[in-house]
């Protein structure tokens, strides 16, 4: 690999971290056990994913736009920059949530994924600047992996702060809580440096046209959308599996909450997958070097079908393992290969823009999930009423994606 290949692979070691204590894992946890134990559990539910759906919509609405600026001017970094700080500012906010404090919660926590999605935005196009498109399939899939694998570092630390939190000279386990928090902000912020250095990246234009060039190349690019069929295709496809891939990365803690699993064993269960999902990313990435990556998504696509039904009875500590482990076989790959797979479509020039609508419909899909989960545990005080539902998803993107021709 180069320089810039392995530097952009880190960054996803780096937020890899916050995907997993913040959006998955230990906050989700906190608020139902601190910030939101003042809530009925399944209004706490409900709450946690209506905060999903806001911070989703204004980053999707928003995503094009910096896109479009960002090609204009050859400032990809800056912007990923600017958002990356925003990102781990709010992760270090949440230290000063405590006991009750829901709402402050769930407004800093929105803060934090706009951050991180603001990010993604502009690293997901930097790939088309660090690699060949004959070694895209193979690089995304390392950036999932290693991404996998470097979540475990700061999760497994954070797990060990919560349980021996006195050996640590923590006052209580909700102090310890708040630790891990600094912990993956800084395990971010200090891992993110390498692509800062080492991705180059020629500048375009100047930054005070950026905003309105940015627009005019956005109303093109959407006005010739119908020159561009097969990318609308894929994106539609895209848009609908996952947004169930999305929705159970955010929702899987406090449904798994919700049916009665304890806290600590919840936490080990999600650090067994993403252990676990470094082999399967790689090897994801290994057999699209053989294959072409749309039959291995339709695998993705249909192992998650079967996830979802046995996640609907799922009522045991043992079934929610075995859910954990059937995740971890296609979470990475499907997300790699999404990412790879639309980079070699896009038109090269238009890296950033091009992956602005990627993310507007990544984003836009990840509003769909956490509300029907939402409404579902609203509506009938059980948090399984909307995920069934999630099947008609990945039905939906399987169904579209069958019609897209990748060499196209």
């Amino acid at each position: 690999m180069t320089r810039a290949e392995r530097a952009w692979i880190l960054y996803d070691w780096a937020n890899s971290g916050f995907t997993v204590t913040v959006m998955t894992a230990v906050l989700p946890v906190y608020f139902k056990d601190v910030a939101g134990s003042g809530l009925p559990p399944h209004l706490a539910t409900a709450y946690w994913g209506y905060a999903n759906t806001v911070a989703t919509l204004f980053i999707a609405a928003l995503a094009p736009l910096l896109g479009s600026a960002a090609d204009v001017t050859g400032n990809k970094k800056r912007f990923l920059a600017g958002f990356c700080l925003l990102g781990v500012s709010a992760t270090v906010m949440l230290t000063g949530v405590s006991a009750g404090d829901w709402a402050t919660c769930l407004a800093i926590y929105m803060l934090a994924v706009i951050g991180f999605s603001g990010a993604n935005v502009f690293y997901d196009a930097l790939l088309i600047d660090v690699t060949h498109p004959s070694r895209m399939d193979w690089i995304s899939a390392n950036g999932y992996a290693w991404g996998y694998l470097g979540s475990t570092i700061p999760f497994a630390l954070s797990l060990c702060l919560i349980r021996w939190s006195s050996a640590f000279g923590l006052s209580s386990r909700a102090a310890a809580v708040r630790a891990s928090f600094v912990l993956t902000a800084v395990w971010w912020l200090a891992f993110s440096v390498p692509l800062f250095l080492r991705v180059e990246q020629q500048t375009r234009g100047s930054g005070g046209q950026a905003l309105r060039r940015g627009w005019q190349q956005l109303c093109s690019t959407f006005t010739g959308i119908r020159r561009h069929k097969q990318i609308f295709l894929f994106l539609a496809a895209y848009f609908f599996y996952i947004d169930g891939v999305d929705t159970i990365i955010r929702m899987a803690a406090v449904y798994g909450h919700d049916a009665g699993i304890g806290s600590d064993e919840l936490l080990l269960i999600l650090l067994a997958t993403q252990i676990a999902a470094f082999p399967f990313a790689l090897a994801f990435g290994k057999l699209a070097g053989r294959y072409s990556p749309k039959p291995l998504l339709l695998l993705g696509i249909a192992a998650y079908i079967v996830i979802v039904g046995l996640a609907y009875s799922a009522d045991s500590n043992v079934d929610f393992w075995l859910l954990a482990m059937l995740v971890a076989t296609s979470q990475g790959g499907i997300q790699a290969l999404s990412r790879s797979c639309y980079g070699k479509l896009i038109p090269p020039g238009q890296s950033a823009e091009f992956f602005g609508f990627y993310n507007i419909f990544g984003k836009f899909a990840a509003v769909i999930g956490p509300t029907i989960v939402g409404v579902g545990a609203q509506a009938t005080g059980s948090s399984r009423s909307g995920v069934l539902a999630l099947i008609l998803l990945f039905v939906a993107g399987g169904t579209l994606l069958l019609r897209v021709k990748p060499n196209a």
